[in-house]
């Protein structure tokens, strides 16, 4: 499993001009899915990111988690992020899982975030999104788990 979190003052995502997902201080996600990734991959890495500890304190210090800020999470489902492009121009996706079991892994990853009482927005799997997004920092982090 890889993400991209984006530390984000707001976030919304759109999938044919209607908003279907929105939030305000907190972390955009984009998470994409490999077929070797289990239960085991997606709890972990729903506890990296529901402890990660990248927002200001007092002093200005990544000290802060999501939790502490009253942060949500925008989760949006993103395959390239298996792209790969090291041979010729066109990105090969042959690392991504499938879009069926790709499907199930995003549910279950956000199911798993809301249970550890992180409010989480989402895209809508397989569409076509436009999000859009003030960065907080900005603040990127890729986090893989294998």
């Amino acid at each position: 499993m890889r993400c991209v979190v984006q530390r984000v003052s707001r976030a919304a995502v759109r999938v044919g001009g209607e908003a279907v997902g929105s939030i305000g201080r907190g972390f955009v996600v984009l998470a994409g899915f490999a077929p070797a990734d289990s239960e085991a991959t997606l709890v972990w890495m729903a506890e990296k990111l529901a402890g990660l500890r990248v927002f200001g304190d007092a002093e200005g210090k990544m000290n802060l988690g999501i939790g502490d800020v009253g942060g949500a999470m925008l989760v949006v489902s993103q395959f390239t992020l298996y792209g790969d492009a090291s041979k010729g121009r066109r990105p090969s996706f042959v690392g991504a899982a499938p879009p069926e079991q790709a499907e199930a892994l995003y549910e279950r990853f956000v199911a798993l975030l809301r249970g550890r009482g992180v409010p989480v927005e989402t895209g809508r799997f397989r569409a076509m999104m436009d999000v859009e997004l003030v960065n907080d920092g900005p603040v990127t982090l890729l986090l893989e788990h294998q």
